[in-house]
């Protein structure tokens, strides 16, 4: 195009040179130099826009004008930089601690609430938690990265408190980890045993003190069965339960119901203590099994002998072994674990605890899950009165109320949240905002808010964490946002020339 601009540009300002009208050849000269400047993009040295300042007290609304950042101290939340476009951002973390706390927000009875304190330091410091009365619940002290565990008593909801202290009991940091323990359906079990024994009977009462609802079977000899019918109907289980003996000398028919029922989502737990013909295993789920030593012991929570036959190294084919002496894979929809462990009959009076902990472990390695139909999701930062807090969750349709805000919105589905649908509130003050919605019946639950002084430490390395993710947005160097040459002066000057030399010819 600019081509063929110049062109008929310099055959007009020839023409009108050769008939000697010096005037109308400079104004269409004129013309030719306006049309190929307005035909192309200039940039003028230097950058659009100037650069703010930002005041983490009052964040901008707008960067309407601004080609760049600047910022000192923490930054932003999370929350504060999604509202404002892209930008390069010179900012500096500060060196001065931080801190982060990791804990389950929601919980289920029975289950393990575990603390975790990061970043470790070198000296040495205690991480305790206590009770809403002030009563020490748990404590743990080293140096490092501290981690501290607690089994809730009762379903109820809680604000605990934990403190960091260093090693001269000075206090340095401090706040409330609110958490929900709720209770969930029972866990619905279906046991086949071919071979009764020690284990098999304390396997047994750990699963009915934790209100599991057991379909029990063993077989005492080729005719008689001892049965343990569940106190309500097991429709589907969520646990299958096998020992090796049984599925070895089930039918074929029998085994491969068993697999299909896995196939289809089941998920089922092998007791391979008395496991005596590795062949069926390697056919029937390609399970490589080697004879171990009779002194071999696992390591892990708990010391146990490992069973007489068990794959020789942790990753064995499909097969993917853990600390706890359970390998697992995937079948179909569901998934498979064998538990290359026996006796551990011989802790339940000595380590009740710990080897409930230590199922409770194995059951998490096959994935035994029991899905609630709404499922609420921890919000992703800290909700804090005044600001934006996204609530989210899975399973729900229609309105969510929030009753202390005397407000009901409809849930949306967001993109960046996978099967979730979420709204946006503005808590009003500290402690538990209840929340109400519909699935398939009413649903309720809570999500604890801050107050503006609640972990300071924690808060900074929020903000910290929010503002390096927002540096990382700059979609191009600050080079590329030169500020474009306005063209509307080259269209009036062409448009003027063109005028001078219309006016001319008509004389």
């Amino acid at each position: 195009m600019i081509l063929a601009i110049g062109l008929i540009g310099a055959a007009s300002v020839l023409l009108y040179l050769w008939r000697r009208r010096l005037l109308d050849a400079l104004l269409a000269l004129v013309a030719t130099a306006a049309l190929a400047l307005l035909a192309v993009e200039l940039r003028l040295p230097g950058e659009a826009g100037g650069t703010l300042a930002i005041d983490p007290r009052t964040p901008p609304v707008s960067l309407e004008g601004v080609r760049s950042l600047s910022l000192k101290g923490d930054g932003l939340r999370a929350a504060q930089w999604a509202d404002l476009p892209a930008r390069p951002l010179a900012w500096t973390a500060p060196a001065t601690p931080a801190l982060r706390l990791d804990f389950p927000r929601r919980l289920a009875l029975g289950r393990l609430f575990t603390l975790t304190l990061a970043p470790g330091s070198e000296a040495q410091r205690r991480l305790q938690l206590l009770d809403e009365n002030g009563q020490l619940l748990a404590e743990t002290r080293g140096s490092g990265e501290l981690t501290l565990s607690w089994l809730p008593p009762l379903a109820e909801s809680l604000v605990l408190k934990a403190r960091l202290l260093d090693d001269k009991n000075g206090v340095l940091a401090e706040g409330p980890v609110p958490v929900v323990v709720s209770e969930t359906r029972p866990l619905a079990v279906r046991g086949r045993f071919s071979a009764p024994s020690f284990d098999l009977r304390v396997l047994n009462e750990l699963l009915v003190q934790s209100r599991a609802l057991v379909d029990w079977q063993v077989a005492l000899g080729k005719t008689v069965t001892r049965s343990e019918r569940a106190r309500e109907q097991i429709g589907k289980p969520d646990l299958l339960l096998v020992d090796a003996a049984w599925f070895e000398r089930a039918a074929p028919p029998a085994r491969a119901a068993l697999l299909e029922e896995v196939k289809s989502g089941a998920a089922l737990l092998v007791l391979g203590g008395n496991a005596n013909d590795a062949a069926v295993w390697s056919r029937s789920m390609q399970l490589p099994l080697q004879a171990q030593p009779a002194d071999k012991v696992i390591g892990g929570l708990l010391a146990l002998p490992v069973a007489p036959l068990a794959p020789h190294t942790r990753a064995a084919g499909a097969w993917l072994g853990q600390d706890n002496a359970v390998w697992s894979r995937q079948w179909g929809k569901g998934r498979i674990g064998w538990l290359g462990a026996a006796d551990w009959h011989r802790l339940a009076i000595a380590e009740p605890r710990a080897l409930a902990l230590w199922w409770q472990g194995v059951l998490d390695a096959v994935r035994v899950e029991r899905a609630e139909e709404i499922q609420w999701l921890a919000p992703r930062e800290m909700p804090l009165p005044g600001q934006r807090l996204e609530v989210c969750a899975l399973g729900v349709r229609g309105k969510v109320r929030f009753p202390d805000l005397n407000l009901a919105l409809d849930w949306q589905r967001r993109p960046d949240r996978a099967d979730a649908s979420c709204v946006a509130v503005y808590p009003r003050a500290p402690g538990w905002l209840r929340m109400e919605t519909q699935g398939r019946e009413p649903a309720r639950g809570e999500v604890y808010v801050y107050a503006p002084q609640d972990w300071p430490q924690w808060q900074a390395a929020e903000r910290r964490d929010a503002t390096a993710r927002y540096a990382a947005r700059t979609p191009a160097p600050a080079a590329a946002t030169r500020r474009v040459l306005p063209q509307w002066p080259f269209a009036v000057l062409f448009g003027l020339a063109m005028l001078g030399l219309w006016w001319r010819e008509r004389r």
